[in-house]
């Protein structure tokens, strides 16, 4: 996260009062469609921006005075104001938006924070301190800059309903199109990493996560979890059960969605808060069904928790009660129907995945319920 300082002694460079004259370079460089705004004349603090961005991969757009700054403000995705400038731009009041950050070497001056409030600042981010923090938020542009993955919620209606078989399908066939990450929620589920065949791949757990604050970097979550090819998943250590922090978990799925064009959740069944709390993050929640006299009343009595979550929809798993008459007990749609499928517990206990063909009962309806998200899932 961005720190803040209180104590005012600047950084040896210009002296107070002195305006120093803008350099070639810092006067106006122009970046591409996309790029960052850094506005500074303060040549060491542009110097380390232009390094930070550099090994992110990112060429910003360069002004060395608060009007020529005012043009690019509303469209650069992200603006840098370092600290020697923060007056200068606050007193032409721009147009308040997010994505602002008053930068400078700690410790800050202490007029730093009047003028972070003037030109609408999300807060000060000091250097060197929050270097880390910057350059992940640099990094991650690209994917702030990308509408959101559609995330989607599964859980079972009744214990044995196979939600996690098929949250990981869900999985496998959204992975056929795009970046997809398949999340555990469930510490006493199967382990969706062991289902996938993932459990041998290098990669964090939830357990790594506990303690993440604030803003988790979308690139660096992706490049560190266990994956092949397209296909990630988080989960939980083997062996070492254990419940999620809430602060870790929402901010998890925030980097999810921003990296990944389809995120899954294998929910469990508690009446837990974090549950809720996900379920109404999802584009959509999955509840799936063993038609069965007992199936059917779990899924109902579930149904009255969760049924009024954004795009609560049935998955009918197996033979038994008629469609219609599941809908009308639960009161939700059913979005897709499966047969069992052969040799699927074999697939799981050779480390397959569930999805052994598209042609599979598993895939086609998996393929189905992505086809219903919208053009990012399929």
């Amino acid at each position: 996260m961005a720190r803040t300082s209180s104590v005012s002694a600047p950084r040896p460079g210009p002296q107070s009062g002195e305006q120093p004259e803008p350099s070639a370079r810092a006067r106006l460089r122009p970046g591409p469609a996309g790029a960052p705004l850094v506005v500074t004349r303060d040549e060491s603090l542009l110097d380390e921006l232009l390094r930070l961005a550099a090994a992110a991969g990112v060429t910003p757009e360069l002004v060395s005075d608060g009007g020529a700054a005012l043009r690019p403000w509303a469209s650069a995705p992200l603006v840098l104001v370092g600290a020697d400038l923060a007056g200068e731009v606050g007193a032409l009041a721009p147009a308040r938006r997010s994505g602002v950050f008053v930068v400078g070497w700690a410790p800050v001056p202490q007029e730093t924070f009047r003028h972070a409030l003037e030109v609408g600042a999300e807060s000060i981010v000091d250097l060197p301190g929050s270097t880390v923090w910057l350059s992940e938020r640099l990094t991650d542009l690209d994917d702030d800059l990308r509408r959101p993955g559609r995330m989607v919620g599964v859980v079972g209606g009744s214990g044995g309903a196979g939600a996690s078989t098929f949250a990981c399908a869900l999985g496998q066939v959204a992975a056929r199109e795009g970046a997809t990450l398949v999340v555990d929620a469930d510490p006493w589920g199967p382990g969706l990493d062991r289902m996938l065949g993932l459990e041998d791949l290098d990669g964090i757990r939830w357990d790594a996560l506990h303690h993440a604050t604030g803003r988790v970097s979308a690139r660096s979550l992706r490049e560190a979890l266990p994956r092949r090819g397209s296909l990630g998943v988080l989960t939980f250590q083997a062996g070492a059960a254990s419940t999620l922090s809430t602060v870790a978990a929402r901010d998890t799925l925030a980097a999810a969605r921003r990296g990944h064009d389809v995120v899954v959740v294998d929910l469990p069944r508690s009446p837990d808060p974090l549950v809720r709390e996900v379920v109404d993050r999802c584009d959509a929640l999955l509840v799936v069904v063993a038609p069965t006299l007992v199936g059917v009343a779990s899924a109902a009595r579930l149904s009255s928790r969760l049924g009024d979550a954004p795009g609560a929809r049935l998955v009918l798993r197996g033979r038994g009660v008629a469609e219609h008459e599941v809908a009308a007990v639960t009161g939700l749609p059913v979005a897709a129907t499966m047969p069992d499928q052969r040799g699927l517990a074999e697939a799981l206990d050779l480390g397959l995945g569930p999805v052994r063909s598209r042609r599979g009962p598993l895939a086609r309806a998996a393929a189905t319920v992505l086809a219903g998200l919208g053009p990012v899932a399929a």
